[in-house]
This record gives structure tokens, C-alpha cells and sequence, in this order.
């Protein structure tokens, strides 16, 4: 694998009408090609499931639609992509860490995005041939002064919804999260 000597960042928004957001491999989903081959690959979550075991898709998960920002911080050789101090201060809750394995890209969109073909709209970040872990981070934006506008729409200097955190899988890190949702729930 030859990785950034620096960290990378990507921010975009991203939609879904479907619930999920997910960061996938394309290589991985070249089958699918129409609604019916998307459907038998991705249509229920126990399907969804087996493509994060094998660390083909990694879901950015709330069960909600809608329009997400999502800054992507792929970490370098000797520099761990991670939270800075102001995304750490506004952080709600962090997933455990997923699997990801790399042909040399990845593509960040709603899950009904997932297939052959790019949908507009599909972020592509390059990432090296590779096996990766990737946490999550829910961020409490609108909790920071000025982050909002008179109208109620993200400021020029808003963070993000989310934080997706890549860094190289170290050879001992064998237990990763395989779950559907993103974040535990708090329990009452």
C-alpha cells in the first residue's frame, strides 16, 4: 500500500432518500447494474451486512433522508487521520471502527447510489489499494456559536454532520463493527 505522506480532506454534501449514506468500493459492486441487481445485493439489511463483513461498504447510518455534510480525513504514513480539537468539542458520538479494504478509490452517496456507474452527486476520493479502518463521527454543529444562519441554514464556517476518519488497519485489529447502524443507541 503507498499512502499519503500528509493527511487528505474531502467535503461535500450528500444525499440519500433511502436512510444510509455509504463510503463503498466500486470495484466491489460492478454487478450491480439496475434496480433489481440492487435490490438482491443491498435491498434488505442482512444484505447490507454481509458487504460491511467483507469490508466492501462502510454505512454512515442515522435512518434518516435527507442532505448531510461529511468531511472525509484519510490519515498519511505517520499521520492518523483524526478529530481536531474544535470537531472533538462539538463531537455527539463516535462508532466503533469498520473494515474497509480498497481497490484505490472510494465513493461516498446515499446507498441507492451504491452500483456500476457513478450517480451524480457520488464522491470519489482516491485511496490507496489497501485495508483501512474508518470511524465515524456525529458532529453537534449547530451547537457551535455562528454556525448558523438568520435563516436557519449552515454557515460559511459550519462544521460538518459527519466525520469519516480512514487511517491504515494495523495487522493486530481484527474485530470490527459489522452492524447496519452506525452508532449504539443510548439506552434509556
Amino acid at each position: 500500500m503507498t499512502a499519503s505522506p500528509r493527511t487528505v480532506e474531502t467535503v461535500s454534501t450528500v444525499a440519500t432518500d433511502a436512510g444510509i449514506l455509504a463510503l463503498w468500493d466500486p470495484q466491489r459492486f460492478t454487478s450491480i447494474v439496475d434496480h433489481d441487481t440492487w435490490d438482491r445485493q443491498l435491498g434488505e439489511d442482512n444484505d447490507i451486512e454481509r458487504h460491511i463483513r467483507a469490508g466492501a461498504l462502510v454505512p454512515v447510518n442515522i435512518r434518516s433522508d435527507g442532505a448531510f455534510g461529511v468531511l472525509v480525513r484519510i490519515g498519511g504514513v505517520g499521520r492518523l487521520a483524526q478529530l481536531t480539537e474544535r470537531e472533538s468539542r462539538h463531537c455527539l458520538v463516535t462508532s466503533d471502527a469498520y473494515l474497509l479494504h480498497s481497490s484505490g478509490q472510494v465513493w461516498l452517496s446515499g446507498i441507492e447510489a451504491v452500483g456500476a456507474e457513478a450517480w451524480p452527486g457520488t464522491v470519489q476520493c482516491h485511496l490507496p489499494a489497501g485495508r483501512y479502518s474508518v470511524v465515524i463521527h456525529l458532529i453537534a454543529w449547530e451547537d457551535e456559536p455562528g454556525s448558523v444562519n438568520a435563516d436557519g441554514t449552515p454557515s460559511t464556517t459550519a462544521l460538518s454532520d459527519f466525520v469519516v476518519l480512514i487511517n491504515a488497519a494495523v495487522p493486530e485489529h481484527v474485530a470490527f463493527r459489522t452492524a447496519v447502524e452506525t452508532f449504539d443507541r443510548a439506552e434509556a
